[in-house]
This record gives C-alpha cells, sequence and structure tokens, in this order.
C-alpha cells in the first residue's frame, strides 16, 4: 500500500497548509482499502455539486492530505462500504449535493427528513413535496420490545431521536436519528464575505463558539497564506483553554447530577458561571463569540482582563480540588459510573475519535499536539489517557485536562507577547483547511476563497460525526436507566453535527 505522502505528490498549488490532489479512481479505491485496513484514519468526508473530497490522516507518518474525485455522473465508490465511520457523512453529502455512493451499506437519507420541499438542495437542486417515512434498522430476538425517545426531549436540549431495542431493561440496539437542528449553514456560507462567514462559523455549536471560530480563521489564513500576529495566536488559546473549562466543568456536573448526585452538579455549576463570568469581563461576551476573526482576534486582554483572569484560576485551584475528592469517594455514584457505557480501544481508533472520548479510551490524538499550531507548540501541558473508557474514564479525562488547560491559562497569561492583534486579510482566491482542539475533540474546517474575497464552499465538521455512533456501540448491553449517563458522558453535539 503506498503512504498517503506518495499519493499527495502531485498537489495543487493553491490549497494550503496540507495539499490536495485530483485523484483517479484507482487511486480512490486504494484509499479506501488504506482505510479500511486501518493504515489512515478518516478525518472528514464532504461533497461539492460534482466531486467528492476526503481528508485523512496517515498514522505511519502523521501526514495529513485531500483526495478529491470528479463525480461527472454524481456517482462514487462508496467510502463506508470499506469504512463505517464514513456511513453518516456519506448520506449527509447524498441529502446536500446528490452525489450517490456505488455499493453503499445504508442508502437512507441522513439530514433530508423530507420536509425541505427540494431535494440536494447545494447540487441539482429538484423540488419534492414528498415525505419519506424513516426505516430503522430491525433487531431480533425473544422478548425484545421498542422505546422511542424523542425528538423533543423533557429539557432544554436540542432535538434528537432515539430509537432503543431492549430485552427487559438490557439495550440490544440503540439507533439515534438526527438531522432535526439543521440550519442549512453550509448553503448560507456560500457568497459570504469573510467576516460575515466568520461570525456564522461561531454559531454553529453554540459551547464550541471559541473552536470553530479558530477553526475558520485558521482555514482562511491558509487559503489567503497569511499569519496573525503573535499575540493574537496566544490570545486564541487563551480563549480556547477558558473555553475548555468552562464545558468541562458543565459536563462533569452534569454526569454527576444523571446519577442523581446533585451536590456536584452544583458545585461545578459555580465554577462554570465563574468562568463565563470572567470570559465576558475580558472579551465582552460569555461564550466569547465574535472575538475571533481571520488575521487575529477582535478583543484584546487589558490589565483588568489579566487580574481576572488570575482571580479565576487561583479560585478554581482552591476549590476544584475538593470536588474531585468528592467525586472518587462518593461509592454510590462510582457504582454507577465505573463499567459503565465501555466504549472499545479498536472502535475509538476505528472511528478516529477525538477528545475525553477517545482519550478515555487509549486513543491519544490532540490536534494542539498531534497536528500542532501556535502557541501550544512552545507551552507545556500534558495529553491524559485512560483505557477503560467507561463513563468514569471519561468523568477522569476531563478532571485531567482541566489541571491542564489551568496550567496552560497561566503560562498563556505569563509569556502573553505584546504587539498587534490582527491584520487585514487581503482579497485573493484560495483554498485552505484547519484542524483545531475544541472541548469535544477536533474540529475540521475546509474552505475556498474565490477571487471576489467570497466565500466559494466550505465545510465545517464536528467531532461530534464520529462520536455519536460510539455511543450506540457504548450503550450496548447497558441498562437502558444508565443512557442518560453515558449520553451525558459522551455530551455530542446536536447543531454541530446537523449544520
Amino acid at each position: 500500500m503506498s503512504k498517503l505522502s506518495d499519493i499527495m505528490a502531485n498537489k495543487i498549488a493553491q490549497h494550503r497548509p496540507w495539499p490536495r490532489r485530483l485523484v483517479t479512481q484507482e487511486q480512490w479505491r486504494e484509499a479506501l482499502r488504506n482505510l479500511g485496513d486501518g493504515r489512515w484514519s478518516l478525518l472528514g468526508l464532504w461533497g461539492e455539486a460534482r466531486a467528492i473530497h476526503m481528508a485523512v490522516l496517515d498514522a505511519s507518518d502523521a501526514a495529513i492530505g485531500v483526495l478529491s474525485l470528479d463525480c461527472p455522473d454524481g456517482t462514487f465508490p462508496s467510502v463506508a462500504n470499506a469504512h463505517a465511520p464514513a456511513i453518516r457523512l456519506e448520506r449527509a453529502a447524498c441529502d446536500l449535493f446528490g452525489l450517490r455512493p456505488i455499493d453503499a451499506p445504508d442508502p437512507r437519507p441522513w439530514l433530508d427528513h423530507g420536509r425541505w420541499g427540494l431535494r440536494h438542495p447545494l447540487g441539482q437542486c429538484e423540488t419534492s413535496a414528498q415525505q419519506e417515512s424513516y426505516t430503522f434498522l430491525e433487531a431480533e430476538g425473544p422478548g425484545l420490545h421498542q422505546i422511542p425517545v424523542g425528538p423533543v426531549h423533557a429539557g432544554i436540549i436540542e432535538p434528537g431521536h432515539f430509537r432503543f431495542h431492549a430485552s427487559g431493561e438490557t439495550v440490544v440496539r440503540l439507533e439515534t436519528r438526527l438531522g432535526y437542528a439543521h440550519k442549512g449553514v453550509e448553503r448560507l456560507m456560500q457568497g459570504a464575505e469573510l467576516s460575515n462567514a466568520a461570525k456564522l462559523a461561531g454559531r454553529v455549536s453554540g459551547d464550541s463558539t471559541v473552536a470553530y471560530q479558530l477553526a475558520f480563521a485558521r482555514a482562511a489564513e491558509a487559503a489567503l497564506d497569511i499569519e496573525a500576529p503573535a499575540r493574537a495566536q496566544w490570545l486564541r488559546a487563551l480563549m480556547a483553554e477558558l473555553e475548555r473549562l468552562a464545558n468541562h466543568f458543565g459536563d462533569i456536573g452534569a454526569i454527576c447530577n444523571d446519577a442523581s448526585f446533585t451536590i456536584m452538579h452544583a458545585h461545578c455549576g459555580v465554577l462554570r458561571e465563574r468562568v463565563l463570568r470572567a470570559s465576558a469581563s475580558c472579551f465582552g461576551h460569555r461564550m466569547m463569540r465574535d472575538c475571533i476573526i481571520p488575521g487575529g482576534v477582535a478583543a484584546d486582554l487589558d490589565a483588568d482582563g489579566t487580574r481576572a483572569i488570575r482571580a479565576l484560576v487561583k479560585y478554581v485551584r482552591r476549590r476544584f480540588p475538593a470536588l474531585v475528592e468528592l467525586y472518587d469517594d462518593a461509592n454510590s455514584l462510582q457504582d454507577r459510573t465505573v463499567g459503565t457505557g465501555v466504549l472499545k480501544p479498536e472502535l475509538a481508533r476505528q472511528y478516529a475519535a477525538g477528545g475525553y472520548v477517545g482519550r478515555a479510551s487509549e486513543r491519544s490524538f490532540d490536534a494542539r499536539r498531534s497536528v500542532g499550531y501556535p502557541p501550544y507548540n512552545e507551552l507545556k501541558f500534558d495529553i491524559p489517557m485512560l483505557t477503560a473508557g467507561d463513563v468514569d474514564a471519561r468523568v477522569w479525562i476531563r478532571i485531567r485536562e482541566v489541571e491542564a488547560s489551568l496550567s496552560l491559562v497561566e503560562q498563556i497569561l505569563d509569556r502573553l507577547p505584546s504587539g498587534a492583534i490582527n491584520i487585514d486579510a487581503p482579497a485573493r482566491a484560495g483554498e485552505g483547511m484547519a484542524l483545531v482542539e475544541g472541548f469535544r475533540g477536533d474540529v475540521l474546517v475546509w474552505l475556498r476563497i474565490d477571487e471576489a474575497a467570497r466565500i466559494a464552499r466550505c465545510h465545517l465538521r464536528d467531532p461530534s460525526w464520529f462520536q455519536w455512533p460510539l455511543l450506540e456501540a457504548a450503550i450496548e448491553g447497558n441498562i437502558v436507566a444508565d443512557f442518560p449517563l453515558c449520553n451525558k458522558s459522551f455530551n455530542c453535539s446536536y447543531s454541530g453535527h446537523d449544520l
């Protein structure tokens, strides 16, 4: 089998920082064999009107590349037929662009629920009033029953349908149906000015505002062949670590709450609120929305902001260890989390699971180090990894990442360079891709900018695309009552997934 670097030899010059190459059908099939054999990992799969693109990682030499296949007849050899993690991405590309995967293992629609009034809105758009029924996969066996849950839930959460097949209280199969939060983001991106597209990227998934803004900005900067000022890069990392802290505090508390350990939820909620208030006082918005832009950042950090963040770190360091001890010493809580919702390491590797999902199951990938981008190459931090793959392991990964983020925040404040915080983005064409580490895992953004400095095409891939199917695997063999606990330990994004 060829290495990725060999296949990418004749690259498209304007694509940065990693190469993109137009491949033949045979080269495409060779790539599928590499994916199927586990030599490569799938980073993303997306379409255009008459082409399909696939971003892959070759673990043998950490090479990343984008393979593009022309589809003049609107078909392409199915990636999912060789590599299961591509199934939902492939179905979404078919819904949006009408690109039909040959020999696909699952031809059902994904984002298209038959309510758009048209088909293939980003390809050969066709008017359609057809309301197609959706057939869930069957599970066979004596005494099985189905439990439908959602898409509307008893709480302020996004919509998603969960179809359980259970034997008594034991889950035999779980199948999710998503797409209810589809917003047409990729269509809204087309023709948008760079500044407006950057704002739209920050609204793909509200809890990952910084991660999406950062990924979009870095992709745009790669396409335009520019680099943000050093101070801006360090401020971006500061924002990213504050976002990580806020979300991990929220998740740790919510997981404990789903196990009826409400005191942890209350205390972690206080910590999360402290982070959000500090973010608002420093950068003007609790979620730091619209603070990262192509070319740098829109908000600087002054002396008062520095003092506020240092006070936050001091407060968290004083309060958080006691909460960790409380979690570790609560036997009733450990009974619920240890051994529950186990994700096998081989599945984590196959699906290239990122974030706490992957790192709790022996996959140590972290875009801050595995891919690398400034200023993380100048900072010291550990990437925690565990092997148990259960709810408890996913909690402990979050705990360790909180500790790492506190250290990173202090390092950034101690070494924050002076200087400009942004530069003007030039008006020229180009293609770029970025992979950054959000709190859930790696966020991918690929875009093409036209000569009018507008977005010709933009694809945004949330880590949840590869994590939702793993939740289905992790819940098998557990009792139905443990599903909320498992679900929250994954905390996949609906909005980021549904686009």
